[in-house]
């Protein structure tokens, strides 16, 4: 649970997540962000290291979801989180 505290303090991080709280996959491009790719890339390592999203290569590109088995395990706690830090998706 530290890891994913720690990997949910990140507003670019919370944001990530709360993209991906719908169930789709997403690829990197489609997070518009102001940082690099090399940026991009360590928020996302942070985020699979805690446990909270799986990654998988589509030729060059790289798509990305929620863990559903976070959801099992603590079921309710991103939606939470992403609720109080008003990043609902929408």
């Amino acid at each position: 649970m530290p890891e994913v505290l720690h990997a949910l303090s990140d507003p670019l991080r919370l944001c990530i997540v709360s993209r991906l709280g719908d169930g789709a996959e997403r690829g990197w491009g489609e997070f518009e962000t102001q940082v690099s790719p090399s940026t991009l890339s360590h928020h996302m390592k942070v985020l699979r290291m805690a446990g909270l999203i799986r990654s998988r290569r589509d030729g060059t590109r790289c798509q990305v979801s929620l863990r559903p088995e976070f959801e099992a395990r603590f079921p309710g706690l991103l939606a939470t989180i992403t609720g109080l830090a008003g990043n609902e998706p929408g």
